[in-house]
């Protein structure tokens, strides 16, 4: 009896300790926007030392960072970057930022924690205002930084009169510890991300983040507009066996070859968009204002037509499509247009190195624009999409040559009309049949399939862990695998990176955002870490 009187007494000193040491550990953390109530008494008399990171994996690598910059000053003061802003792809952060901003607080050389509600570190150093700013070492290497950022948290750094130091101590990788430990991957996707590291790493993919910038791409294709309705299902009318629902709210979204461009725009310096739009040039000032600075548009106008929208609505709870409504014509141009689209393509067409070709069916692109771009580009990166419109009628077929083309399974099945034979098969088929250099076969939840002349077919499976929405994936990895391929990266890298993108392409509501080049770039660093 005195026993469990004892350990009783014994559990309840350690809970009443816990919970000391937790209310600590909270009063560590403060709010952005307290910082200079909180360090102001303290800057005339304490060193203050900051640390910024994301610090998803507390280990033992951290610690001594942190111990070493403390010893640095007096205070040490630990930003990290909010859940919203950790662009390490899906999945990541693993611990949120309050779990993560706890841990920190939990440790005894840290003094205080704060989250950063800004996407980089310059807001929360000019608001510390530290007197030293503490990196790791492997940081010391500016030219290294694929971000860019370091440069930037130096200048801010030296304009507030503090000086960049750097530990010395052993690196450990917080997203090399959590591949290893908690992958969010199934075994067989794990399996295949440790074979594909042992034959490259991420620097051989830099190299093409790098070649792409220097790249001029001409996209063409149809304008679309995407208009999302937002609503709530409420039942079935009263007097028709119809679903009723009740409005929330609605977005627009620039989409068809519009989205191409900006998906391209942060990864090459120059793209030129030749599209058409309705006759009075409807949300021409919406797809302006929304396209990305270094889109160059070239718009032409079709004659007793809108310009074409895709109204999609959705049970917003659960991010259920309902139903669709298509504003559209999907007749051809006359000669006149035609006439005009043409001398517009050649204008441009032989100063760009890449022309990507996004044929949505909706009678934009005839028999003699196709030979045209065929005959003229330097490099075509072509992609066919079937769609309610033209289910069955816009096959890749209509193009006879093209260095790179980029189709989902189920439009390869539409070409040949057989779905009952492999993917591989019909692959080998359509590089057989006509004249595509390299090729890749989107196939969902399953993966991808991707050829390059004078290789094997490569099977690569999918990293998306999550879905909110399917449209526009298809044109994100169209227009980052088209870079690669255009720099003559081999098939495997070529699907490995655009699974990588459609990772996080799923992840995106319609078009509301678009691929960018250093979250991707960070992304494939942390999956090969």
């Amino acid at each position: 009896m005195n026993t469990v009187s004892e350990n009783t007494t014994s559990h309840r000193i350690l809970s009443h300790d816990a919970k000391l040491g937790s209310r600590r550990h909270h009063a560590k953390i403060i709010d952005f926007d307290n910082i200079d109530q909180v360090l102001a008494p303290l800057r005339h008399e304490k060193k203050i030392t900051q640390c910024h990171g994301v610090f998803d994996l507390l280990h033992v690598g951290h610690i001594k960072h942190l111990e070493h910059a403390k010893s640095v000053g007096d205070i040490l003061i630990v930003s990290i970057t909010a859940d919203k802003f950790v662009n390490k792809g899906p999945g990541r952060p693993y611990f949120t930022e309050h779990l993560r901003a706890e841990a920190l607080a939990a440790l005894a050389a840290v003094d205080f924690v704060v989250i950063n509600p800004n996407p980089t570190a310059v807001e929360p150093i000019c608001a510390i205002k530290p007197h030293f700013y503490v990196k790791g070492i492997e940081y010391q290497e500016f030219e290294k930084d694929i971000t860019g950022k370091i440069g930037e948290e130096e200048a801010a750094v030296h304009a507030i009169g503090g000086q960049l130091c750097f530990t010395q101590d052993i690196v450990f990788s917080s997203s090399s510890l959590l591949n290893k430990f908690f992958s969010a991957y199934p075994k067989a996707v794990t399996a295949y991300l440790e074979s594909f590291k042992a034959k490259y790493n991420a620097n051989d993919l830099m190299h093409y983040f790098e070649g792409a910038q220097k790249l001029k791409v001409m996209v063409v294709g149809e304008t679309i507009i995407d208009i999302y309705h937002y609503g709530e299902a409420i039942g079935k009318s009263g007097k028709e066996p119809v679903l009723v629902t009740k409005y929330h709210r609605e977005e627009m979204y620039i989409g068809g070859i519009l989205a191409v461009a900006n998906h391209l725009s942060s990864f090459c310096e120059e793209v030129t968009c030749v599209t058409m739009l309705g006759k009075d040039g409807q949300y021409e000032d919406f797809i302006r204002a929304n396209l990305k600075p270094n889109v160059k548009p070239i718009f032409h106008y079709k004659n007793d037509s809108p310009t074409i929208v895709k109204r999609r609505y959705i049970e917003e709870y659960s991010s259920q499509k309902l139903f669709e409504i298509y504003e559209i014509d999907d007749c051809y141009p006359d000669d006149g247009q035609k006439k005009e689209f043409l001398k517009s393509i050649d204008e441009h067409i032989a100063i760009n190195d890449v022309v990507l070709v996004a044929d949505y069916g909706h009678g934009l692109l005839d028999n003699a624009s196709i030979e045209t771009i065929e005959k003229k580009s330097k490099f075509l990166a072509v992609n066919t999409q079937a769609n309610a419109s033209n289910h069955g009628f816009n096959c890749i077929s209509k193009y006879k040559k093209a260095d790179y083309v980029c189709i989902a399974n189920r439009e390869l099945q539409l070409n040949f009309r057989q779905k009952h034979i492999s993917v591989i098969d019909q692959m080998k088929q359509l590089v057989q049949e006509f004249d595509f250099k390299n090729a890749v076969v989107t196939n969902g939840v399953k993966g991808a399939f991707s050829y390059k002349r004078g290789e094997e077919i490569y099977s690569v499976p999918a990293f998306a862990t999550s879905i909110k929405d399917r449209v526009g994936a298809g044109d994100a990895v169209l227009a980052i695998t088209s870079l690669f391929v255009a720099q003559s990266a081999p098939a495997e890298i070529v699907g490995f990176i655009g699974n990588v993108v459609g990772s996080e392409a799923v992840n995106i509501m319609g078009n509301k955002h678009f691929i960018e080049r250093t979250p991707l770039m960070k992304h494939v660093v942390h999956l090969l870490k």
